[in-house]
């Protein structure tokens, strides 16, 4: 069973670390993976969303990730600009606060299906 902190069985098909590829939206492109984690049950990126959201990260619960085109150096995503860009704040010192992690799991959880 996939959860929204997985990776999903489609989306990572190679063990190639996905930092410094583009994120897309359903609507169009985000920002750029700063950082990526792989590890079972925990797994997230943190996106750097650039100029389009005044130089906000985000960070994505590895769930939303709907494929990733390795030869383009793209990762899908199956949510919106608005989605993410209405996400709660990344804060790298709560990373291992499960408070956090749920909060953030219940906010993506309303737009994710396995």
């Amino acid at each position: 069973m996939t959860d929204i902190w997985s990776y999903r069985d489609t989306a990572r098909a190679q063990p190639t670390d996905v930092v410094g590829f583009n994120v897309v939206a359903t609507d169009g492109s985000i920002g750029k993976v700063d950082e990526a984690t792989y590890d079972a049950g925990t797994s997230y990126l943190v996106v750097d969303t650039g100029p389009w959201i005044f130089g906000k990260r985000r960070m994505l619960p590895a769930g939303v990730i709907e494929r990733i085109d390795y030869d383009g150096r793209l990762v899908f995503v199956n949510l919106t600009k608005d989605q993410i860009r209405d996400a709660p704040d990344y804060d790298a010192t709560r990373l291992q606060d499960e408070a956090y992690r749920s909060d953030l799991g219940t906010y993506y959880g309303r737009f994710w299906w396995p």
